[in-house]
Parts: structure tokens; sequence; C-alpha cells
């Protein structure tokens, strides 16, 4: 199912059970990305009942702090990529769906730092991987302004 299928929250992510919502649908579509879906699934070979919760202890650590999350997932990345190595669309994919799933499900302050926090893992990992920064068309912070200018109405520049 596409972040679009999935109804607005009219939430921030506010909550653990928001975050754990958000991490849900988010990687559902990953799964079932054609792209990432692979990479997930045959590569990594993710248990999906196992990962969700640390994914969501991630994200709850990240924006609300709490304590919980323990794991070094530029590890995890490091042994899919000796695998089969990541691309820049690898990245650039995970960004869509993430915002995607960000701009179709909820909004508020902690959808913004979700969003920035997502760009800055992805150019860092990118960086790391392959050499090379993953290329987006817009800077997090424009990402953020552009998101709240959708979600009021107004057309992104």
């Amino acid at each position: 199912m596409s972040a679009s299928a999935h109804d607005h929250r009219e939430r921030d992510l506010d909550s653990p059970e928001e975050i754990a919502e958000m991490v849900r649908r988010f990687y559902q579509d990953v799964a079932q990305d054609d792209l990432l879906g692979p990479m997930f699934n045959d590569v990594a070979q993710v248990d999906w009942a196992e990962h969700l919760p640390k994914l969501a202890a991630f994200w709850c650590r990240a924006l609300l702090g709490l304590p919980g999350y323990q794991g070094n997932p530029f590890r995890a990345h490091t042994l899919v990529h000796a695998q089969e190595p990541f691309t820049p669309a690898h990245f650039q994919r995970w960004l869509e769906l993430f915002t995607d799933t960000i701009e179709l499900g909820w909004s508020g302050p902690n959808c913004n730092r979700a969003l920035t926090l997502a760009h800055n893992v992805a150019r860092v990992h990118s960086n790391q991987l392959l050499g090379t920064s993953v290329e987006t068309s817009t800077a997090p912070d424009e990402v953020v302004s552009a998101t709240i200018g959708r979600r009021a109405g107004a057309v992104a520049p």
C-alpha cells in the first residue's frame, strides 16, 4: 500500500504511538518498492517484526528524546552494501518515500525535524558508503518549507 492510500492523521509525530505508525507505513512502502524492496527483503533479509520496533525506537529517541534505541545503523548498511552496493538512486528513493509518508500522514514541528534528520541520514550514509552525498532536488530546509506550504495549500516553488 502506498503512503497516499493512508489517511492523514492531523497530528504531529509527538508520541511513540504516532512514530510507530509512521515507521510502519513508511517501511510497508519501502518493502513493496521496486528499487528498495529487494535490498531490504532479499539482500538484507529483514525480519520486519523484529526490525520495526528498532526503527521506531530510533525515531522516538531522535524526535522525542526517549531512551531505548541501541544500535549502529551505519554498520548494518555497510554489511548490506558489501553484498549488493547501494547507488545514489537508493538514497534518493528512500528520501522520496519518507517525505511522502510524512507529508501524507502528519504535520507539525516534529515532522519537520524528521524530514531534516532523514535528509542528514541519507547524506551521511551515501557519503560514507559511496563517497558522494546523495543529490536531492532541495536542501532539507527547503523541503521543510515546501512541505509546510503544500499542507497550507500553497504551491511548492
